[in-house]
Parts: structure tokens; C-alpha cells; sequence
């Protein structure tokens, strides 16, 4: 790949990391429950999911969801409903013995994080579909595939970790203070959660 061309990639890659939405969300809820440093698992979770979406869009299946309505309509809302239950579980959370619930949550297993992760990223037929759209521009076809998929993977990822822990992840910490009482805890809890539903919504609507 030219340098001039991942220069393009990186300036593209760094602004849809930026633009914020469901993956942005849930890493900063993961920085105020469990902190900066144990996010990293659920932001690598979605990471995997964006290393699957292209590694479907090299293999020729982006096409195919992307052609079906059926398929594509499965996915999305099956993402909606996700993130909906993800936003109605945490806006429900009752903050019964604020420390002892930090504590849990503090405590809540790497794999769990990253799983989440993965599935609020995996559900989202649209970022197929934009990696459909997004990816070929950057792909030379009278050269070999496999190395430049291998450099737009590894520049989106390490982009997306960046963004995402240092910016989003760093941003959350002036939040803390909310976490230190039943009723910040509250706030937290339905401020994260309507905003979880809001994009499962917008996911099922838009």
C-alpha cells in the first residue's frame, strides 16, 4: 500500500472512530464501572467484531447481506434489540450499597466485557454494509489482497483501541464523581441506559 493512500486510510479511519455511537457508549460505561484499565477488554471485543466485518467483506459475504433484505433486517434488529436490552438492564440497575456494587462491577469477568463488546459491535449489518462501501477504495486489485487487508485491519484496529481507550474511555473519568453516591449511580445508570436504547432505535429505525 502507498503511503500516500494509508495516509488517506488513517484520516478516514480516525474520523469514523471519532464519530460517536454504540461502541463509544459502551466503553465509556465500561470506564465508569469497571475503570480506565479493565475497559481495554470490552474495546478489544470490538475490535474482533470489526476484524470479523472485514474479513466478511474480503470473503464476498458483505454482498450477500447487503443484497438480502431478509438477512440484512434479521441482523439489525437483532443488534436494536441488543443494545435495547443492554440499555433496559443497566437503566433498571438498582444501586443497592453503593460500594459494594462498585465493587462488583469492578470485578465483572474480562470475558463478559469482551463478549459484550464483540456483540454490540457484530450486531450492526450497517458497518457491513460500510465496510462494503468503505474498504475497495483502499484496495489495489492488480495487487495481492491479502497484504493490503492485512494493513486496513491492523490501521482501523489500532485507530479504534486508540480512540477508543484514550479518548472516550479518558473522557468518562470526569464522570466518576457520580459514582461515588446511590444517586449518582442512579443518574449514571439511566443516563447510559437511555442512550443505550437510543441507538438501538436509531439502528432499528434510521
Amino acid at each position: 500500500m502507498q503511503f500516500s493512500l494509508w495516509l488517506a486510510l488513517l484520516g478516514a479511519a480516525t474520523v469514523i472512530s471519532f464519530t460517536p455511537g454504540a461502541g463509544a457508549i459502551n466503553t465509556m460505561s465500561n470506564a465508569l464501572n469497571t475503570g480506565f484499565r479493565r475497559s481495554i477488554w470490552g474495546i478489544l471485543g470490538q475490535q474482533a467484531a470489526l476484524v470479523i466485518h472485514v474479513g466478511i467483506v474480503a470473503l464476498g459475504l458483505g454482498l450477500v447481506v447487503s443484497s438480502s433484505p431478509v438477512l440484512f433486517a434479521a441482523i439489525k434488529y437483532a443488534g436494536a434489540a441488543y443494545l435495547v436490552y443492554l440499555g433496559l438492564r443497566q437503566f433498571f440497575a438498582r444501586p443497592e450499597g453503593t460500594a459494594a456494587v462498585a465493587e462488583a462491577r469492578r470485578d465483572e469477568p474480562v470475558l463478559s466485557m469482551f463478549r459484550r463488546g464483540l456483540w454490540v459491535n457484530l450486531l450492526n449489518p450497517k458497518a457491513i454494509v460500510f465496510f462494503l462501501a468503505f474498504i475497495p477504495g483502499f484496495i489495489r486489485l492488480d495487487q495481492p489482497q491479502l497484504p493490503q487487508y492485512l494493513a486496513v485491519t491492523a490501521t482501523v484496529v489500532a485507530v479504534d483501541v486508540l480512540v477508543m481507550w484514550f479518548f472516550f474511555a479518558a473522557a468518562a473519568r470526569s464522570f466518576q464523581r457520580f459514582t461515588r453516591t446511590m444517586r449518582g449511580l442512579t443518574v449514571m445508570n439511566r443516563t447510559f441506559g437511555v442512550l443505550f436504547i437510543g441507538v438501538g432505535l436509531l439502528l432499528a429505525l434510521v
